[in-house]
């Protein structure tokens, strides 16, 4: 299923530019930055999380709401870098992989970051796309926009970090 199938391909085309230019708006994306601050990130649940990483250039903490596509165990989880390997994120934390994170209401948690490997970011893609089908084919047109290449369940172009809890 596709939100090209469901909708009208010049609704569908036009949504997917609405996301993909929504994703690029930086004070929309930070809002809930703030909303964790406020200790309001139980309202996201489980599936989001905040990211606390460490700018590889400036040294300054950065801060970044991911989604989760996978909880393999209770002291690990999946995110993905939706604008792929140029993420800033993604690159900081490849070169400084000791995070801290906020998810739900809980207090913030020391955490590791590390990089999954094709098979591992295939399985849990696969994992994501099964549980929520309706979501990946509304977000999956705006992430290959934003990537620039086509992507399926097997995460293609889609770098995914595993954040384990120290």
């Amino acid at each position: 299923m596709s939100v090209s199938t469901t909708l009208p391909a010049p609704v569908a085309d036009a949504l997917v530019g609405i996301a993909s230019r929504a994703l690029r708006i930086r004070w929309l994306m930070r809002a809930p930055v703030r909303m964790y601050r406020a200790r309001l990130g139980f309202l996201f649940g489980s599936r989001m999380l905040m990211l606390e990483h460490t700018g590889r250039k400036t040294g300054a903490r950065r801060y970044v709401i991911l989604e989760v596509i996978d909880h393999p165990d209770p002291d690990s989880y999946v995110v993905v870098s939706g604008f792929g390997a140029r993420a800033q994120w993604f690159r900081n934390v490849r070169a400084d992989p000791g995070v801290r994170v906020w998810i739900g209401g809980r207090r913030p948690a020391e955490a590791y970051a590390s990089l999954l490997n094709p098979d591992e970011s295939a399985a849990s893609l696969h994992a994501y796309v099964t549980r929520h089908p309706r979501t990946w084919a509304t977000m999956k047109p705006a992430i290959e926009s934003t990537l620039g290449a086509p992507t399926d369940d097997r995460g293609t172009g889609l770098p995914m970090v595993r954040i384990r809890l120290t």
